[in-house]
């Protein structure tokens, strides 16, 4: 049982505390990692598995320089676990939503859909915690950039490698002065 604690923790390390803290010492903006994280979670328990990884790109893509996309790659990936157990109330609120048909979560039901009988109510379904995600988002989002923003100031306080009163990008290449080549 201790091995296992060991392989957890050095899992953990390796996979989630190391990132985050490389991320931290590259001096980002708390704002933006707060930003980030929120939608990394946000797209992570997208009600469709095999699929958070695209829309995270695509997200990436799309927001540019808004996001971080270590930090939306790194969320989306701690997300992994929380997605399987949203999947349900995500059907049931889109469920509400539509006034549909109530989707038996029992075995008997996963054995239509291995053989083919429940093909229009597994697409309804799926529908229907499309329609969940799709009307949670703007609200998990929200509240998890406000629960995260002042992790990160802390956390951008106690690890960022930049100081504050480093110079500007901009301002060093005036300061820049180069030397001549001795051939």
């Amino acid at each position: 049982m201790a091995i296992s604690k060991v392989r957890l923790k050095a899992w953990f390390d390796k996979k989630i505390t190391e990132p985050l803290v490389q991320i931290l010492r590259r001096g980002a903006e708390p704002k933006q990692l707060s930003f980030s994280a929120a939608l990394g979670v946000t797209i992570g328990v997208f009600p469709i598995c095999g699929v958070t990884v695209l829309l995270c790109g695509v997200a990436i893509a799309l927001l540019g320089s808004l996001c971080h996309a270590p930090t939306v790659m790194l969320f989306n990936f701690i997300a992994t676990p929380i997605e399987l157990s949203l999947m349900v109330p995500f059907l049931r609120l889109g469920e509400k939503l539509t006034g549909g048909p109530h989707f038996p979560l029992t075995s008997d039901a996963l054995k239509k859909v291995f053989t083919g009988q429940a093909s229009r109510e597994v697409f309804l379904s799926i529908g229907n915690a499309l329609l969940g995600w799709l009307i949670a988002t703007p609200f998990v989002i929200v509240g998890l950039y406000i629960l995260f923003l002042p992790c990160f100031k802390i956390l951008v306080r106690n690890f960022s490698s930049v100081s504050p009163t480093a110079k500007s990008p901009t301002s060093m290449h005036s300061d820049f002065k180069s030397k001549e080549r001795v051939a």
